[in-house]
């Protein structure tokens, strides 16, 4: 004999073909699928609701902000730059991470790029000193001023950089701030800043 099953609310439940009814977590209202495709069509309804409504959020409030993606440029001054999302604006390597947002959309500052200077940094933007725990910005390299603090970011061996500019006098520096050269407008003006003074004695000026 067979005995018609019940739920612990001692209700019986009926079994509908394949697939049985069940009670709601409530205990009142039966869930019944008399077949099984009705069930499956129901969860692909569902499911396909969902996805739908994912597709309208995206097309009203746009698709989450994407991390930016670093690329190198060249500045109007001829140094590395940083590109930014927009393609169209080249900023100076050291003006990522410097507190100030450059970039239109401020992707300069963005936290992928600024949690763990330099490593975070990509390589284009690091340059390393004559000292290997220390580093600097790559546009700050053959600039004219000792950004190491051992003119290795100026001088050979560790940067081969290119003669003084016209701007610039070539001469072993007395200044802490210059290395191989400094700048023509301190020439002439009776105060020493080249060891053989020939600041004073050979540059004609700026």
């Amino acid at each position: 004999m067979l005995l018609e099953p019940t739920s612990s609310l001692g209700t019986k439940v009926k079994w509908g073909g394949a697939v049985p009814c069940r009670l709601s977590p409530a205990g009142t209202t039966p869930l019944c699928c008399s077949r099984r495709g009705a069930c499956l069509s129901a969860f692909l309804l569902l499911l396909l609701t969902t996805l739908a409504a994912l597709i309208a959020l995206v097309t009203i409030f746009g698709s989450p902000p994407r991390t930016p993606v670093a690329q190198a440029c060249v500045t109007l001054t001829n140094r590395t730059g940083f590109l930014c999302r927009d393609r169209k604006s080249c900023i100076s390597a050291s003006g990522v991470c410097d507190g100030i947002r450059t970039c239109p959309h401020g992707e300069d500052e963005d936290e992928t790029l600024c949690r763990d200077v330099p490593r975070s940094l990509p390589q284009f933007l690091v340059a390393h000193c004559g000292d290997p725990a220390s580093w600097i910005y790559s546009d700050q390299r053959c600039d004219g001023t000792n950004n190491c603090g051992d003119c290795s970011d100026e001088l050979i061996p560790v940067t081969a950089c290119p003669p003084c500019g016209p701007g610039w006098w070539r001469c072993p520096s007395t200044l802490f701030k210059y290395c191989g050269c400094v700048p023509r407008s301190l020439c002439r003006d009776r105060v020493q800043h080249c060891f053989d003074w020939s600041d004073e004695d050979s540059c004609p000026g700026p």
